[in-house]
């Protein structure tokens, strides 16, 4: 959506403190981890490409209530819409993919094509990035927020056209329903008598508290530049930027987790130190690290799930990183009271360089 990278200074114009910013993002992490589990359970025993064709149209309607209703209220109810959303999608569309892969003999190949997958998301949102800026110029937020009422439309659309073999796909011999109570029970069971699933499982919430820094990008940009809003975005092109390089070589060199998790702790915290508009090439380069790190870790899990529970197992994932989340929402929308963006940023980066280290000292 085009309002994405500059909704954070749609709340702030609309009068919100970066306080009550964070309130509301503690509230769509808050929903998505309540919907998180359930949403798992009924990808894994319903069709996953209707839950994904649901899921932008529900996002989309909160996009509409924050353009025609901008008030804190409005806020609020459309990211608990993005977090229903979000949920909805989450597990099932990692698990489509994965077996789908698997059933043309190309299972290995998931980390690439998914990588990949996500790369061009990102260059998507790069190109809306841009976009927004002389769209914002040239008709203000209430542009922005109709074309990303659009959008979801013909996300819905593409989700449509995916294939699918198994529950309300195209194969009735795999239309077999096992049961929400049924799945729910298979997944806890992987997770709890299998102590890799459960270390994957670990990593990779672990290493999402990386991206969620991500939503205070804009008042990172808007206090390091001091630009005008319409240049805002972007600034916030160069970490998309490397989210997209490192989603696409993702399926290289995944020996090196912890020391991508390093490189990215410190570019991030050299880009915020550095307090200049330049300072975000680093930043950007620390999220192409990240990326490439979470892309690894989720193939990994991955490779270690069956179909009959890999949406729900992979939701246990997005339940974690809504907690991960919730605390850097929290950490941040506190922090802010009494410290600048630029000092938030790097102490952010501290939790993954430890982490990195961690990783290093259980392969040494």
């Amino acid at each position: 959506m085009l309002l994405y990278p500059v909704y954070s200074l749609l709340f702030a114009e609309t009068g919100l403190s970066t306080a009550q910013i964070s309130t509301l993002l503690i509230l769509w992490s808050s929903v998505s981890f309540l919907l998180e589990i359930p949403s798992g359970v009924l990808a894994d025993a319903f069709s996953r490409r209707r839950l994904l064709v649901l899921a932008p149209l529900i996002t989309g309607l909160g996009y509409g209530l924050w353009t025609f209703l901008p008030s804190y209220p409005a806020f609020a109810a459309g990211f608990v819409l993005w977090g229903a959303g979000g949920a909805l999608a989450s597990g099932a569309l990692e698990a489509l993919v994965y077996e789908e892969l698997a059933r043309l003999g190309a299972g290995d190949s998931y980390p690439r094509v998914f990588g990949r997958a996500r790369a061009l998301g990102t260059t998507a949102a790069m190109a809306s990035s841009v976009v927004a800026a002389p769209v914002m110029a040239a008709g203000g937020f209430l542009a922005l927020g109709i074309a990303s009422v659009i959008v979801p439309l013909f996300t819905a659309a593409v989700a449509w056209s995916l294939p699918e073999h198994r529950g309300g796909g195209e194969d009735p011999e795999e239309d077999e329903e096992p049961g929400l109570r049924v799945v729910l029970r298979d997944g806890l069971a992987l997770v709890r008598t299998a102590p890799v699933v459960r270390r994957l499982l670990l990593a990779v919430v672990l290493v999402s508290g990386f991206s969620a820094m991500d939503e205070y990008l804009p008042l990172l940009a808007a206090e390091a530049s001091g630009a005008a809003l319409a240049l805002v975005p972007l600034l916030v092109l160069l970490p998309a930027a490397g989210d997209a390089v490192g989603g696409w070589f993702a399926g290289r060199g995944g020996s090196r987790l912890p020391v991508m998790l390093a490189l990215a702790a410190l570019c991030l915290a050299a880009g915020a130190l550095a307090r200049h508009p330049l300072g975000f090439v680093p930043i950007g380069v620390a999220f192409g690290f990240a990326q490439w790190a979470m892309v690894v870790t989720e193939a990994r899990l991955q490779d270690r799930l069956s179909d009959r529970s890999r949406a729900t197992v992979t939701s246990l994932a997005g339940l974690g990183m809504e907690v991960i989340a919730v605390l850097v929402f929290a950490a941040y929308g506190l922090g802010s009271l009494w410290s600048p963006s630029w000092l938030l940023f790097a102490l952010a980066a501290l939790p993954q360089l430890l982490l990195a280290l961690v990783l290093r000292g259980r392969r040494g």
